[in-house]
């Protein structure tokens, strides 16, 4: 659906995204995973068409549609964009707002209506829909922002950073909308910087830092190559004089294992026994760390 081959952009000395290439397929949840200043917002810029590459070359489409550059005007007809910017006109409500986005895509009538209504019963703003958007929070604007992405019926869309500022209650409306979109079959890019985002809604996940592509498969797959080993942490309760793994401190134990499972089903029929069992997972955090050496939030 989307192909993205040796992407460059640079602005002035700063180099923004070096050398990209992946592939998105028709219905994937593909996640681009960085920090801020990592180029996911850049990379969703040259896909949508807001910016050109200078160098490589996008590809937009599936067999059964057009197929061709973002640049094509046709071809951008099939992509909602929801950017990190808010693109929403604050002094109209959210209903006005929807039409006038529809109309931009060519939108009139009973057409307007029928996906004004789809897109503000998927958000979940159908009783607000009157209202100002002025007057809603930050996470209601976010919501209205992803459903003025998709008025116009998009096979494609691109999220940047959309829980940005959001309350939990919105947050979570927000995943169950784009769960709900994925499996009805759109594909979806989905930049963030949260690395639980991505573990929770993304088929695959690319991992960015400093403009360039560090990894890129499924998060299992990602946390096998490259995340470190789960650390536990235990109370004991009695040692029974045996050899331990790891560190001990009074009673606290810790030590790190890629089967941390079976090392405490070991160390219980040895007779250790725990007070309390703490096991932490590598995850898309330690993958991050692994691949670059510091945290996504430093």
């Amino acid at each position: 659906m989307i192909t993205a081959d040796s992407l460059h952009k640079r602005f002035g000395e700063r180099v923004a995204v070096d050398d990209m290439t992946f592939a998105i397929a028709p219905g994937e949840t593909f996640g681009l995973l960085g920090p801020n200043g990592a180029g996911k917002t850049t990379t969703i810029s040259m896909l949508v068409g807001l910016l050109k590459p200078d160098q490589g070359s996008i590809q937009i489409g599936a067999e059964s549609s057009s197929v061709g550059s973002p640049s094509d005007a046709g071809i951008r007809q099939q992509i909602g964009v929801a950017p990190q910017a808010l693109s929403l006109y604050e002094e109209l409500t959210a209903r006005e707002n929807l039409d006038f986005f529809g109309g931009l895509y060519g939108l009139t009538g009973s057409s307007l209506k029928q996906r004004r209504e789809c897109v503000l019963d998927l958000s979940g703003l159908s009783d607000r829909q009157q209202e100002r958007v002025e007057t809603y929070s930050g996470g209601m604007k976010r919501r209205l922002n992803i459903a003025a992405a998709l008025i116009h019926e998009p096979s494609i869309l691109l999220l940047d950073e959309p829980t940005v500022g959001v309350d939990p209650q919105s947050r979570n409306h927000i995943f169950e909308c784009i769960q709900s979109l994925s499996d009805a079959g759109l594909t979806i890019v989905y930049t963030t910087h949260y690395m639980e985002e991505a573990q929770r809604l993304c088929d695959r996940v690319a991992i960015m830092d400093h403009g360039r592509l560090l990894a890129l498969d499924t998060v299992d797959r990602l946390i096998e190559a490259h995340g470190r080993l789960s650390v536990v942490t235990a109370q004991l309760k009695s040692a029974n004089g045996q050899e331990l793994p790891g560190r001990l401190d009074d009673d606290q134990l810790r030590f790190e294992s890629d089967a941390p499972l079976e090392e405490i089903a070991r160390l219980s029929g040895l007779g250790v026994e725990f007070q309390t069992l703490n096991i932490v997972r590598p995850d898309l955090e330690s993958v991050f760390l692994s691949l670059t050496g510091r945290s996504l939030r430093d």
